[in-house]
Protein backbone atom coordinates (compact mmCIF):
# COMPACT_ATOMS: atom_id res chain seq x y z
CA UNK A 1 0.00 0.00 0.00
CA UNK A 2 1.37 3.53 -0.48
CA UNK A 3 2.39 6.05 2.46
CA UNK A 4 0.23 8.48 3.28
CA UNK A 5 1.81 11.07 1.66
CA UNK A 6 2.26 9.16 -1.72
CA UNK A 7 -1.75 8.52 -1.98
CA UNK A 8 -2.73 12.70 -0.72
CA UNK A 9 0.04 13.34 -3.23
CA UNK A 10 -1.24 11.40 -6.27
CA UNK A 11 -4.99 12.40 -5.39
CA UNK A 12 -6.91 14.93 -7.73
CA UNK A 13 -8.14 17.76 -5.97
CA UNK A 14 -10.87 19.99 -6.45
CA UNK A 15 -10.52 23.69 -7.31
CA UNK A 16 -12.01 24.99 -3.65
CA UNK A 17 -14.09 27.31 -4.96
CA UNK A 18 -16.15 23.97 -5.74
CA UNK A 19 -15.83 22.82 -2.26
CA UNK A 20 -17.56 25.84 -0.99
CA UNK A 21 -20.11 26.04 -3.90
CA UNK A 22 -20.73 22.44 -2.42
CA UNK A 23 -21.81 24.25 0.87
CA UNK A 24 -23.52 27.64 -0.64
CA UNK A 25 -20.57 29.31 -0.28
CA UNK A 26 -19.76 32.15 -2.87
CA UNK A 27 -16.63 33.33 -4.33
CA UNK A 28 -17.08 36.32 -1.86
CA UNK A 29 -16.83 34.19 1.23
CA UNK A 30 -13.80 32.71 0.47
CA UNK A 31 -10.51 34.20 0.74
CA UNK A 32 -8.27 32.25 -1.29
CA UNK A 33 -4.88 30.70 -0.14
CA UNK A 34 -4.19 29.29 -3.57
CA UNK A 35 -6.32 26.63 -5.22
CA UNK A 36 -6.83 24.24 -2.79
CA UNK A 37 -7.16 26.17 0.45
CA UNK A 38 -9.12 29.22 1.51
CA UNK A 39 -10.73 31.11 4.60
CA UNK A 40 -14.25 31.60 4.98
CA UNK A 41 -15.92 35.00 5.97
CA UNK A 42 -19.08 33.61 7.03
CA UNK A 43 -22.15 36.17 6.86
CA UNK A 44 -23.42 37.06 10.27
CA UNK A 45 -26.97 35.10 12.12
CA UNK A 46 -26.60 32.02 10.20
CA UNK A 47 -29.00 29.44 11.15
CA UNK A 48 -26.81 26.47 13.11
CA UNK A 49 -29.02 23.70 11.48
CA UNK A 50 -27.03 20.80 11.14
CA UNK A 51 -26.84 18.09 13.25
CA UNK A 52 -24.07 17.79 15.24
CA UNK A 53 -21.89 14.46 15.86
CA UNK A 54 -18.48 14.33 18.20
CA UNK A 55 -15.60 11.50 17.56
CA UNK A 56 -13.96 10.76 20.79
CA UNK A 57 -12.03 7.49 21.78
CA UNK A 58 -11.63 5.05 23.87
CA UNK A 59 -8.46 5.66 26.61
CA UNK A 60 -5.09 6.12 23.83
CA UNK A 61 -3.04 3.37 23.45
CA UNK A 62 0.28 2.60 22.02
CA UNK A 63 -1.63 0.25 19.39
CA UNK A 64 -3.26 3.81 18.37
CA UNK A 65 -7.41 4.12 18.04
CA UNK A 66 -7.01 6.20 14.65
CA UNK A 67 -9.74 8.80 15.53
CA UNK A 68 -9.19 11.56 13.11
CA UNK A 69 -9.46 8.65 10.11
CA UNK A 70 -12.64 7.41 11.40
CA UNK A 71 -13.61 11.07 11.85
CA UNK A 72 -12.76 12.02 8.03
CA UNK A 73 -14.20 8.57 6.63
CA UNK A 74 -17.51 8.63 8.70
CA UNK A 75 -17.78 12.38 6.78
CA UNK A 76 -17.19 10.72 3.58
CA UNK A 77 -19.37 7.72 4.17
CA UNK A 78 -21.77 10.49 5.17
CA UNK A 79 -21.51 11.96 1.96
CA UNK A 80 -21.58 8.74 -0.26
CA UNK A 81 -25.21 7.55 1.55
CA UNK A 82 -26.36 11.26 0.60
CA UNK A 83 -26.21 13.50 3.35
CA UNK A 84 -25.03 17.42 2.89
CA UNK A 85 -21.59 17.17 5.39
CA UNK A 86 -19.02 18.90 6.83
CA UNK A 87 -16.15 18.63 8.80
CA UNK A 88 -14.73 20.30 11.48
CA UNK A 89 -11.21 19.27 13.01
CA UNK A 90 -8.34 20.61 14.39
CA UNK A 91 -5.55 21.67 12.91
CA UNK A 92 -1.42 20.06 13.04
CA UNK A 93 1.48 21.56 15.42
CA UNK A 94 4.43 21.16 13.50
CA UNK A 95 5.75 20.39 17.42
CA UNK A 96 4.38 16.64 16.97
CA UNK A 97 4.69 16.35 12.83
CA UNK A 98 8.72 16.63 13.19
CA UNK A 99 8.53 15.22 16.58
CA UNK A 100 7.09 11.64 17.17
CA UNK A 101 2.86 11.82 16.60
CA UNK A 102 3.56 13.19 13.34
CA UNK A 103 0.76 14.67 11.42
CA UNK A 104 -3.01 15.46 11.78
CA UNK A 105 -4.06 14.87 8.52
CA UNK A 106 -5.88 11.37 8.95
CA UNK A 107 -4.38 8.05 7.18
CA UNK A 108 -4.54 5.97 4.12
CA UNK A 109 -7.74 7.08 2.24
CA UNK A 110 -9.73 8.76 4.69
CA UNK A 111 -7.13 12.03 4.47
CA UNK A 112 -7.59 15.64 4.48
CA UNK A 113 -5.73 17.49 1.43
CA UNK A 114 -3.56 19.21 1.06
CA UNK A 115 -2.23 17.08 3.26
CA UNK A 116 1.20 18.68 3.08
CA UNK A 117 -0.12 22.19 3.26
CA UNK A 118 -2.24 21.14 6.67
CA UNK A 119 0.65 19.49 8.34
CA UNK A 120 2.87 22.43 7.52
CA UNK A 121 2.85 26.13 7.99
CA UNK A 122 -1.20 25.89 6.44
CA UNK A 123 -2.75 29.45 6.30
CA UNK A 124 -0.37 30.78 8.71
CA UNK A 125 -2.90 30.33 11.71
CA UNK A 126 -0.41 29.03 14.46
CA UNK A 127 2.36 31.52 13.46
CA UNK A 128 -0.40 34.31 13.93
CA UNK A 129 -1.07 32.86 17.73
CA UNK A 130 2.46 32.78 18.41
CA UNK A 131 3.07 36.21 17.30
CA UNK A 132 0.28 37.67 19.46
CA UNK A 133 1.09 35.52 22.49
CA UNK A 134 4.65 36.61 22.30
CA UNK A 135 3.53 40.39 21.61
CA UNK A 136 1.85 39.80 25.25
CA UNK A 137 4.76 39.17 27.06
CA UNK A 138 6.96 41.24 24.86
CA UNK A 139 4.87 44.28 26.17
CA UNK A 140 5.07 43.50 29.63
CA UNK A 141 8.42 42.68 29.82
CA UNK A 142 9.18 46.24 28.26
CA UNK A 143 6.41 47.63 30.76
CA UNK A 144 8.71 46.44 33.50
CA UNK A 145 11.57 47.19 32.32
CA UNK A 146 10.35 50.93 31.74
CA UNK A 147 9.42 51.58 35.82
CA UNK A 148 7.51 48.78 36.65
CA UNK A 149 3.91 50.67 37.10
CA UNK A 150 2.01 48.40 37.28
CA UNK A 151 3.62 47.05 40.37
CA UNK A 152 4.30 42.87 38.51
CA UNK A 153 5.62 40.95 41.01
CA UNK A 154 8.07 39.21 38.66
CA UNK A 155 8.36 36.12 40.50
CA UNK A 156 4.28 35.71 39.85
CA UNK A 157 4.20 35.67 36.30
CA UNK A 158 2.05 33.34 34.96
CA UNK A 159 1.68 33.83 31.01
CA UNK A 160 4.97 32.73 28.81
CA UNK A 161 6.51 32.98 25.35
CA UNK A 162 5.76 30.25 22.74
CA UNK A 163 7.21 28.30 19.93
CA UNK A 164 5.47 25.71 17.45
CA UNK A 165 8.28 23.49 17.78
CA UNK A 166 9.38 20.98 20.09
CA UNK A 167 12.32 22.19 22.16
CA UNK A 168 13.84 20.76 25.74
CA UNK A 169 16.05 23.45 25.43
CA UNK A 170 13.60 26.02 26.15
CA UNK A 171 11.69 24.21 28.89
CA UNK A 172 13.59 26.31 31.48
CA UNK A 173 15.29 29.45 30.53
CA UNK A 174 17.04 32.78 31.82
CA UNK A 175 15.60 36.26 30.35
CA UNK A 176 16.63 39.69 30.71
CA UNK A 177 20.24 38.98 31.24
CA UNK A 178 23.67 41.41 30.56
CA UNK A 179 21.66 44.31 31.68
CA UNK A 180 19.48 44.88 28.96
CA UNK A 181 16.24 43.92 31.09
CA UNK A 182 14.90 42.84 34.17
CA UNK A 183 16.56 39.54 34.74
CA UNK A 184 14.37 36.36 35.64
CA UNK A 185 13.53 32.91 35.13
CA UNK A 186 11.60 32.11 32.42
CA UNK A 187 10.26 28.76 29.84
CA UNK A 188 8.62 28.39 27.03
CA UNK A 189 4.96 26.39 26.12
CA UNK A 190 4.37 24.53 23.19
CA UNK A 191 2.04 26.88 21.03
CA UNK A 192 -1.22 24.58 21.32
CA UNK A 193 -0.51 24.74 25.06
CA UNK A 194 -0.57 28.03 24.85
CA UNK A 195 -3.83 29.81 26.53
CA UNK A 196 -3.99 32.66 23.23
CA UNK A 197 -4.88 29.43 21.54
CA UNK A 198 -7.41 28.46 24.07
CA UNK A 199 -8.77 31.75 23.59
CA UNK A 200 -8.78 31.92 19.52
CA UNK A 201 -10.60 28.85 19.75
CA UNK A 202 -13.42 29.53 22.17
CA UNK A 203 -14.36 33.20 21.29
CA UNK A 204 -17.97 33.21 19.67
CA UNK A 205 -16.62 36.20 17.26
CA UNK A 206 -14.27 39.31 17.27
CA UNK A 207 -15.79 41.15 19.89
CA UNK A 208 -15.48 37.97 22.43
CA UNK A 209 -11.68 37.55 21.02
CA UNK A 210 -11.29 40.83 22.50
CA UNK A 211 -12.78 40.14 26.04
CA UNK A 212 -10.82 37.21 26.43
CA UNK A 213 -7.75 38.73 25.33
CA UNK A 214 -8.24 41.32 28.00
CA UNK A 215 -8.83 38.77 30.78
CA UNK A 216 -5.82 36.88 30.09
CA UNK A 217 -3.86 36.61 33.68
CA UNK A 218 -0.57 37.40 33.16
CA UNK A 219 0.76 37.67 36.63
CA UNK A 220 0.08 39.15 40.03
CA UNK A 221 1.13 42.63 41.47
CA UNK A 222 2.61 43.69 44.68
CA UNK A 223 -0.61 43.23 46.76
CA UNK A 224 -1.35 40.02 45.28
CA UNK A 225 -4.16 41.17 43.02
CA UNK A 226 -4.89 39.97 39.06
CA UNK A 227 -2.59 41.89 36.03
CA UNK A 228 -4.47 40.82 33.07
CA UNK A 229 -3.18 41.62 29.35
CA UNK A 230 -6.10 44.59 29.20
CA UNK A 231 -3.69 46.56 32.08
CA UNK A 232 -1.25 45.90 29.45
CA UNK A 233 -1.46 49.45 27.20
CA UNK A 234 -2.10 48.22 23.38
CA UNK A 235 -1.89 44.92 24.36
CA UNK A 236 -5.31 43.41 23.41
CA UNK A 237 -5.95 45.60 20.24
CA UNK A 238 -2.69 44.22 19.09
CA UNK A 239 -2.75 40.78 19.53
CA UNK A 240 -6.50 41.21 18.20
CA UNK A 241 -4.94 42.67 14.84
CA UNK A 242 -2.58 39.86 14.57
CA UNK A 243 -5.32 37.52 15.38
CA UNK A 244 -8.35 38.84 13.08
CA UNK A 245 -7.61 36.30 9.87
CA UNK A 246 -6.50 33.43 11.75
CA UNK A 247 -9.76 34.46 13.60
CA UNK A 248 -11.82 33.01 9.77
CA UNK A 249 -12.08 29.07 9.76
CA UNK A 250 -9.82 27.22 7.01
CA UNK A 251 -11.60 25.39 4.16
CA UNK A 252 -10.16 22.50 2.75
CA UNK A 253 -11.29 19.41 1.47
CA UNK A 254 -11.32 15.02 2.15
CA UNK A 255 -9.34 12.85 -0.50
CA UNK A 256 -12.74 11.96 -1.74
CA UNK A 257 -14.04 15.95 -2.16
CA UNK A 258 -16.07 16.44 1.38
CA UNK A 259 -15.62 19.84 2.60
CA UNK A 260 -13.92 19.71 5.73
CA UNK A 261 -12.67 22.90 7.46
CA UNK A 262 -9.22 22.79 10.02
CA UNK A 263 -9.26 25.42 12.40
CA UNK A 264 -7.38 25.84 15.86
CA UNK A 265 -5.78 23.28 18.18
CA UNK A 266 -5.68 23.41 22.00
CA UNK A 267 -4.08 20.70 23.54
CA UNK A 268 -6.39 18.16 25.02
CA UNK A 269 -5.23 18.05 28.45
CA UNK A 270 -4.22 21.76 29.55
CA UNK A 271 -7.13 23.02 27.46
CA UNK A 272 -10.05 22.01 26.15
CA UNK A 273 -8.99 19.62 22.52
CA UNK A 274 -10.82 21.08 20.12
CA UNK A 275 -11.32 22.44 17.12
CA UNK A 276 -12.61 26.38 17.15
CA UNK A 277 -16.33 27.67 18.13
CA UNK A 278 -16.12 29.07 14.67
CA UNK A 279 -15.37 26.25 12.59
CA UNK A 280 -17.89 24.52 14.68
CA UNK A 281 -20.69 27.13 14.06
CA UNK A 282 -19.80 27.20 9.90
CA UNK A 283 -20.17 23.15 9.85
CA UNK A 284 -23.50 23.64 11.31
CA UNK A 285 -24.36 26.56 9.25
CA UNK A 286 -23.26 25.08 6.08
CA UNK A 287 -24.52 21.17 6.13
CA UNK A 288 -26.98 19.09 7.37
CA UNK A 289 -24.67 17.23 9.34
CA UNK A 290 -20.86 18.58 10.82
CA UNK A 291 -18.51 15.48 11.87
CA UNK A 292 -15.82 16.71 14.79
CA UNK A 293 -13.62 15.23 16.87
CA UNK A 294 -12.02 15.76 20.32
CA UNK A 295 -8.49 15.08 21.51
CA UNK A 296 -7.60 12.04 23.51
CA UNK A 297 -9.93 9.58 25.02
CA UNK A 298 -13.35 10.38 25.90
CA UNK A 299 -12.40 11.41 29.59
CA UNK A 300 -10.66 14.14 27.95
CA UNK A 301 -11.88 15.70 25.18
CA UNK A 302 -15.27 14.36 24.98
CA UNK A 303 -15.85 15.69 28.74
CA UNK A 304 -14.43 18.82 27.83
CA UNK A 305 -15.82 19.39 24.74
CA UNK A 306 -19.59 18.88 26.47
CA UNK A 307 -18.66 20.49 29.83
CA UNK A 308 -16.94 23.44 28.66
CA UNK A 309 -17.33 23.78 24.73
CA UNK A 310 -20.91 23.46 24.63
CA UNK A 311 -21.48 25.52 27.86
CA UNK A 312 -19.22 28.40 25.99
CA UNK A 313 -20.70 28.20 22.55
CA UNK A 314 -24.21 27.05 23.30
CA UNK A 315 -24.29 23.70 21.16
CA UNK A 316 -24.60 20.24 21.70
CA UNK A 317 -23.68 16.91 20.08
CA UNK A 318 -26.71 14.85 18.36
CA UNK A 319 -24.65 11.76 18.62
CA UNK A 320 -21.69 10.94 20.00
CA UNK A 321 -18.91 8.32 18.01
CA UNK A 322 -16.60 6.12 20.30
CA UNK A 323 -13.61 4.82 18.13
CA UNK A 324 -11.46 1.63 19.58
CA UNK A 325 -9.40 -0.92 17.88
CA UNK A 326 -9.54 -4.76 19.14
CA UNK A 327 -5.68 -4.03 19.22
CA UNK A 328 -6.08 -1.25 21.77
CA UNK A 329 -8.61 -3.31 23.74
CA UNK A 330 -6.58 -6.24 24.28
CA UNK A 331 -3.98 -3.91 25.30
CA UNK A 332 -6.03 -2.35 27.87
CA UNK A 333 -6.79 -6.44 28.88
CA UNK A 334 -2.91 -6.96 29.89
CA UNK A 335 -1.68 -8.14 26.50
CA UNK A 336 1.65 -8.05 25.20
CA UNK A 337 1.89 -5.26 22.43
CA UNK A 338 4.40 -8.21 20.15
CA UNK A 339 1.54 -10.31 20.41
CA UNK A 340 -1.45 -8.38 19.28
CA UNK A 341 -1.99 -10.17 16.14
CA UNK A 342 -2.83 -13.35 17.72
CA UNK A 343 -6.33 -13.75 18.87
CA UNK A 344 -6.90 -13.16 22.31
CA UNK A 345 -10.73 -13.52 23.72
CA UNK A 346 -9.30 -13.30 27.44
CA UNK A 347 -7.35 -9.93 26.93
CA UNK A 348 -10.00 -8.72 24.78
CA UNK A 349 -12.81 -9.52 27.34
CA UNK A 350 -11.28 -7.65 30.24
CA UNK A 351 -9.78 -4.58 28.39
CA UNK A 352 -13.90 -3.92 26.51
CA UNK A 353 -14.62 -2.08 30.38
CA UNK A 354 -12.49 0.45 29.20
CA UNK A 355 -14.84 1.00 26.18
CA UNK A 356 -17.45 0.30 28.40
CA UNK A 357 -17.19 2.98 30.80
CA UNK A 358 -17.11 5.71 27.99
CA UNK A 359 -20.06 4.33 26.95
CA UNK A 360 -21.65 4.63 30.10
CA UNK A 361 -20.68 8.46 30.63
CA UNK A 362 -21.61 9.60 27.21
CA UNK A 363 -25.17 7.27 27.72
CA UNK A 364 -26.22 8.17 31.67
CA UNK A 365 -24.10 11.14 32.40
CA UNK A 366 -24.32 13.35 29.25
CA UNK A 367 -27.72 11.41 28.05
CA UNK A 368 -26.02 11.52 24.60
CA UNK A 369 -26.88 8.27 22.02
CA UNK A 370 -23.83 6.79 21.17
CA UNK A 371 -22.12 4.77 18.44
CA UNK A 372 -19.03 2.29 18.50
CA UNK A 373 -16.24 2.96 15.56
CA UNK A 374 -14.35 -0.26 15.12
CA UNK A 375 -11.58 1.02 13.41
CA UNK A 376 -11.11 -2.33 11.93
CA UNK A 377 -7.19 -4.46 11.58
CA UNK A 378 -6.33 -7.19 8.78
CA UNK A 379 -5.58 -9.21 11.96
CA UNK A 380 -9.26 -8.92 14.07
CA UNK A 381 -10.70 -12.56 14.05
CA UNK A 382 -14.28 -13.44 13.73
CA UNK A 383 -14.74 -14.51 17.23
CA UNK A 384 -13.00 -11.05 18.66
CA UNK A 385 -15.51 -9.15 16.46
CA UNK A 386 -18.34 -10.98 17.93
CA UNK A 387 -17.30 -10.70 20.75
CA UNK A 388 -17.13 -6.72 20.32
CA UNK A 389 -20.35 -6.63 18.83
CA UNK A 390 -22.59 -8.92 21.27
CA UNK A 391 -20.81 -7.18 24.52
CA UNK A 392 -21.13 -3.61 23.40
CA UNK A 393 -24.96 -4.30 22.62
CA UNK A 394 -25.20 -5.54 26.05
CA UNK A 395 -23.19 -2.28 27.14
CA UNK A 396 -26.59 -0.27 25.51
CA UNK A 397 -24.59 0.70 22.22
CA UNK A 398 -24.18 -0.40 18.62
CA UNK A 399 -20.92 -1.30 17.19
CA UNK A 400 -19.64 -1.26 13.54
CA UNK A 401 -16.63 -2.22 12.47
CA UNK A 402 -15.23 -0.30 9.79
CA UNK A 403 -12.83 -0.06 6.93
CA UNK A 404 -12.00 3.39 5.56
CA UNK A 405 -8.09 3.28 6.28
CA UNK A 406 -8.35 1.07 3.10
CA UNK A 407 -11.67 1.82 1.52
CA UNK A 408 -12.43 5.37 2.48
CA UNK A 409 -15.74 6.51 2.26
CA UNK A 410 -16.69 3.24 1.07
CA UNK A 411 -15.50 1.84 4.33
CA UNK A 412 -17.44 3.90 6.21
CA UNK A 413 -20.98 3.44 4.77
CA UNK A 414 -22.35 1.35 7.32
CA UNK A 415 -20.84 3.69 9.97
CA UNK A 416 -22.65 6.69 8.23
CA UNK A 417 -25.65 4.69 8.26
CA UNK A 418 -25.77 4.19 11.97
CA UNK A 419 -24.45 7.45 12.96
CA UNK A 420 -27.36 9.46 10.97
CA UNK A 421 -29.60 6.65 12.35
CA UNK A 422 -28.45 7.74 16.12
CA UNK A 423 -28.94 11.67 15.60
CA UNK A 424 -32.11 11.08 15.18
CA UNK A 425 -32.68 9.89 18.54
CA UNK A 426 -34.25 12.73 21.12
CA UNK A 427 -31.76 13.68 23.72
CA UNK A 428 -30.75 16.19 25.85
CA UNK A 429 -27.20 17.22 26.72
CA UNK A 430 -26.66 17.01 30.48
CA UNK A 431 -23.31 18.15 32.39
CA UNK A 432 -20.87 16.44 34.88
CA UNK A 433 -21.08 19.03 37.30
CA UNK A 434 -22.93 22.01 38.35
CA UNK A 435 -21.61 25.73 37.30
CA UNK A 436 -22.43 27.23 40.64
CA UNK A 437 -20.90 24.56 42.73
CA UNK A 438 -17.33 25.30 44.72
CA UNK A 439 -14.60 24.61 42.67
CA UNK A 440 -13.37 21.29 44.67
CA UNK A 441 -17.14 20.12 44.18
CA UNK A 442 -16.59 20.72 40.24
CA UNK A 443 -13.15 18.45 40.32
CA UNK A 444 -14.46 16.05 42.28
CA UNK A 445 -17.80 15.82 39.98
CA UNK A 446 -15.51 15.25 37.07
CA UNK A 447 -12.93 12.02 38.50
CA UNK A 448 -15.49 10.39 40.48
CA UNK A 449 -18.72 10.68 37.61
CA UNK A 450 -16.08 10.61 34.58
CA UNK A 451 -12.64 8.89 35.34
CA UNK A 452 -14.68 6.32 38.26
CA UNK A 453 -12.48 7.79 40.77
CA UNK A 454 -13.53 7.09 44.81
CA UNK A 455 -12.54 11.04 45.68
CA UNK A 456 -10.14 13.85 45.19
CA UNK A 457 -6.64 14.61 47.09
CA UNK A 458 -5.87 18.25 46.92
CA UNK A 459 -2.57 19.41 47.37
CA UNK A 460 -1.95 22.63 50.22
CA UNK A 461 -0.80 24.51 47.03
CA UNK A 462 -3.82 23.58 45.08
CA UNK A 463 -6.19 24.29 47.84
CA UNK A 464 -4.60 28.05 48.57
CA UNK A 465 -4.77 28.49 44.75
CA UNK A 466 -8.69 27.51 44.89
CA UNK A 467 -9.24 29.87 47.77
CA UNK A 468 -7.92 32.48 45.76
CA UNK A 469 -9.46 32.19 42.46
CA UNK A 470 -12.86 31.48 44.67
CA UNK A 471 -11.96 34.86 46.86
CA UNK A 472 -11.39 37.12 43.43
CA UNK A 473 -14.72 36.06 42.39
CA UNK A 474 -13.73 33.63 39.57
CA UNK A 475 -14.87 29.94 41.31
CA UNK A 476 -17.71 30.06 38.65
CA UNK A 477 -16.23 28.82 35.56
CA UNK A 478 -15.43 25.69 33.83
CA UNK A 479 -13.31 23.25 35.28
CA UNK A 480 -10.64 21.16 32.90
CA UNK A 481 -8.46 18.59 34.81
CA UNK A 482 -4.99 17.97 33.10
CA UNK A 483 -3.96 14.07 33.56
CA UNK A 484 -2.61 11.41 31.35
CA UNK A 485 -4.36 10.39 28.10
CA UNK A 486 -3.36 7.24 28.64
CA UNK A 487 -5.63 5.90 31.79
CA UNK A 488 -9.18 6.76 33.30
CA UNK A 489 -6.80 7.34 36.23
CA UNK A 490 -3.81 10.02 37.01
CA UNK A 491 -1.62 7.14 36.57
CA UNK A 492 -0.50 5.80 32.97
CA UNK A 493 -0.08 2.47 34.38
CA UNK A 494 -3.31 1.73 35.18
CA UNK A 495 -5.05 0.53 31.87
CA UNK A 496 -8.29 -0.94 31.58
CA UNK A 497 -10.69 0.39 33.43
CA UNK A 498 -9.17 0.89 36.97
CA UNK A 499 -11.14 1.24 40.65
CA UNK A 500 -10.27 1.64 44.15
CA UNK A 501 -8.07 4.78 43.15
CA UNK A 502 -8.12 8.48 43.79
CA UNK A 503 -7.14 11.45 41.79
CA UNK A 504 -4.61 13.90 43.32
CA UNK A 505 -4.81 17.61 42.23
CA UNK A 506 -1.16 19.25 42.99
CA UNK A 507 -1.60 22.66 41.52
CA UNK A 508 -4.88 24.53 40.20
CA UNK A 509 -4.30 27.68 37.50
CA UNK A 510 -6.77 30.35 36.33
CA UNK A 511 -6.96 31.00 32.30
CA UNK A 512 -9.06 33.88 32.66
CA UNK A 513 -8.50 34.60 29.51
CA UNK A 514 -9.75 31.02 28.20
CA UNK A 515 -12.35 30.93 30.84
CA UNK A 516 -12.25 27.78 32.81
CA UNK A 517 -9.42 26.57 36.10
CA UNK A 518 -7.39 24.00 35.15
CA UNK A 519 -6.25 21.28 37.63
CA UNK A 520 -3.36 19.65 37.30
CA UNK A 521 -2.70 16.11 38.34
CA UNK A 522 0.33 14.58 37.33
CA UNK A 523 3.27 16.27 35.19
CA UNK A 524 2.11 18.00 32.24
CA UNK A 525 4.61 18.86 29.58
CA UNK A 526 4.36 22.48 28.24
CA UNK A 527 7.08 22.22 26.04
CA UNK A 528 8.17 19.04 24.54
CA UNK A 529 11.46 17.68 23.80
CA UNK A 530 12.38 15.60 20.81
CA UNK A 531 12.87 11.65 20.92
CA UNK A 532 16.16 10.16 19.91
CA UNK A 533 14.81 9.48 16.56
CA UNK A 534 12.80 12.27 15.40
CA UNK A 535 9.95 12.52 12.66
CA UNK A 536 11.96 15.40 11.22
CA UNK A 537 15.21 12.53 10.54
CA UNK A 538 12.73 10.97 7.52
CA UNK A 539 11.29 14.23 6.18
CA UNK A 540 12.73 15.61 2.70
CA UNK A 541 12.49 18.05 -0.14
CA UNK A 542 13.18 16.26 -3.83
CA UNK A 543 14.99 17.90 -5.99
CA UNK A 544 11.93 17.89 -7.93
CA UNK A 545 9.80 19.61 -4.94
CA UNK A 546 8.11 16.98 -3.78
CA UNK A 547 8.12 16.46 -0.35
CA UNK A 548 8.74 12.65 1.54
CA UNK A 549 8.42 11.04 4.99
CA UNK A 550 5.61 12.89 5.82
CA UNK A 551 2.77 10.96 7.95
Amino acid sequence: MLSDIEIAESAKLKDIREVGKELGLSEDELELYGKYKAKISLPAGLERKGKLILVTAINPTASGEGKTTVSIGLADGLRRIGKKVCLALREPSLGPVFGIKGGAAGGGYAQVVPMADINLHFTGDLHAITSANNLLCALMDNLIFRGNPLNIDTDKIFFHRCMDMNDRELINIAIGGGGRGVAREDHFDITAASEVMAVLCLATDLSDLKRRLGNIVVALNASGDYVRARDIPGAVGSMAVLLKDAMKPNLVQTLEGTPAIIHGGPFANIAHGCNSVQATYAAMSLADYAVTEAGFGADLGAEKFLDTKCRAAGIEPDCVVIVATVKALKLHGGAAKENLGEEDLSALGKGLPNLFKHIENIRGVYGKPVVVAMNRFESDTPAEIELVLSSVREAGAEAVFTDVFLKGGEGGKELAAAVAKACEIPSKLRFAYDLADPVEKKISDVATRIYGADGVDFSDEARAAIAGIEAKGEGGLPVIVAKTQYSLSDNAELVGRPSGFRIFVRDVVLKGGAGFIVAIAGKIMLMPGLGAHPAAEKIDLLPDGTIVGLS
